[in-house]
């Protein structure tokens, strides 16, 4: 990692111990707070009252799914700490046991990410332990993700979750970690690393932090406001970062939300909810210069029934007016959850023969215009058919599949026939099938593979020696 200073010699230490920003226990480092006082009391008994104000007037409703990652604001408490209370209203649905905090570095320059590794850190309500065993899994020296206390000294965007933390959860670790000029292999390195994490550790969650858009007027900080937020929910680090790139969009965090985003697409999140959206206008009701803040989660949660239903008559109704008309449809969902970006095949049957199957296999469009896309394309451009017409409408059987993130497959004994679909990299060639093939086929994994492997124009063994990815599907009938 290069730094503003190139390591903590002995010195700087002694200075930190003299400056009571660091203090040594036999647990290991405990970091005293830097803000107490400043963005949030010092008091504990104020601070407690304050916060346990905060989560009782954030009244939100439960959301379904597995929750993966927050994304809460770091200014001071009477600006932003409401709106942060309804992103840790949602911990007292479960069981969350080790907090990955992740934000941006305020005042300290440096290449790459600083982990800190060791002991803990205190705020007025007490001391949080360091969770140092995952701390220790994400450092990497070469990707420049490193141990680098310096950087905590003064910060204040992971500092001020704690309190709310601390209200919501009983016990509980973190691993803090600070964003400074990230580089790919950082980037990388923690991406893959916590990916991993949340994997194995089922009551782990990310916590991003980061306010929005900065000192703007109040109607034009809600609209750039809105459009950020808006890419969130629909899980789409594309729009964001272009978004972030052009000013179009602004997060003081924006990495930090980026590699939470990341890590909980690879984590098979689906979807993100915004819980709570102000700026500081609302508070002052000074609106010429304004600060926006939210509070948002990341679920990895399934399509309800009625989801279902109106993506499958989506995929018909495509189908029956573009091989009428020539023309898709036009047509705008109002459930939000259908304009997340998703991928999809749309599967389309005649008496039970084949008749056209295309889709996509990366997140990259709204749910439902992936679903119009391959409706369109499976019933005029499968290269196996020629486009259908209008005599056979009216005994089509239409399927759509909503397909998980993409896992690069480990080991092939993870393979389960009827859950898992495949898709193998090797070379210029590739091949996907879904989870349903194996089944109708009643195949086992080696024939399974086998069929991947021709269906990507290569020997039947070319699996070996291929990259594998598995998904899980949501066959909609």
């Amino acid at each position: 990692m290069t730094r503003k200073t190139t390591g903590i010699s002995a010195l700087i230490i002694v200075l930190l111990l003299l400056a009571g920003t660091l203090v040594f226990s036999a647990g290991g480092p405990v970091k005293e707070p830097a803000v107490a006082g400043a963005f949030y009391p010092a008091d504990r008994r104020v601070l407690s009252g304050m916060v346990e104000n905060f989560m009782a007037k954030a009244v939100t409703a439960p959301v379904e799914g597995r929750l993966v990652a927050l994304i809460a604001p770091h200014a001071g408490y009477d600006y932003s700490g409401q709106v942060a209370a309804y992103a840790y209203k949602h911990l007292n649905e479960r069981p969350i046991d080790t907090i990955i905090l992740i934000g941006p570095s305020h005042y300290d320059t440096f290449v790459g990410a600083s982990v800190y590794a060791k002991g803990g850190m205190k705020t007025p309500l007490g001391t949080v332990r360091i969770d140092e065993k995952i701390a220790a899994e994400l450092i990497n020296e070469k990707a420049g993700v490193t141990f680098y206390p310096g950087a905590f000294e003064k910060e204040h965007s992971l500092e001020v979750q704690l309190p709310f933390l601390q209200t919501a959860l009983r016990d509980f670790t973190i691993v803090p970690i600070l964003i400074g000029q990230p580089t790919r292999e950082s980037f990388e390195q923690l991406s893959n690393s916590l990916t991993a994490v949340l994997k194995k550790h089922r009551n782990a969650i990310i916590v991003a932090s980061t306010d929005l858009s900065h000192y703007h007027d109040y109607k034009t900080a809600q609209s750039m406001d809105n459009t950020v937020t808006d890419a969130v929910v629909r899980m789409s680090m594309e729009d964001l970062q272009q978004l972030l790139s052009s000013g179009k969009g602004e997060m003081c965090g924006g990495n930090a939300v980026l590699l939470a985003m990341m890590v909980a697409r690879q984590t098979g999140a689906t979807h993100g909810v915004l819980y709570r959206y102000a700026n500081s206008g609302d508070v002052t009701n000074d609106r010429t210069r304004v600060v926006g803040y939210a509070a948002m989660g990341l679920y990895n949660g399934p399509l309800s029934g009625a989801e279902r239903a109106e993506l499958l008559a989506l995929a018909k109704r495509t189908i029956d007016v573009y091989v009428r008309t020539g023309k898709a449809p036009d047509y705008t969902p109002a459930n939000p959850r259908l304009r997340e970006n998703g991928s999809t095949f749309v599967t389309i049957n005649r008496r039970h023969m084949l008749r056209g199957c295309i889709g996509n296999l990366q997140a990259t469009v709204p749910l439902y215009r992936s679903v119009i896309s391959n409706a369109v394309s499976a019933c005029s451009r499968d290269p196996r058919f020629p486009a259908m017409n209008k005599d056979e409408l009216s005994d089509m059987e239409v399927e759509v599949t909503v397909l998980s993130p993409m896992e690069l497959l480990q080991d092939v004994k993870d393979i389960r026939i009827g859950t898992h679909g495949l898709f193998m990299v090797k070379g210029r060639n590739s091949g996907v099938l879904l989870p349903q093939v194996a089944s109708e086929y009643k195949w086992d994994v080696p024939t399974f593979l086998e069929q991947l492997s021709l269906k990507a124009g290569l020997p039947g063994d070319a699996w070996k020696d291929a990259q594998l990815y598995s998904f899980t599907a949501d066959i909609i009938k």
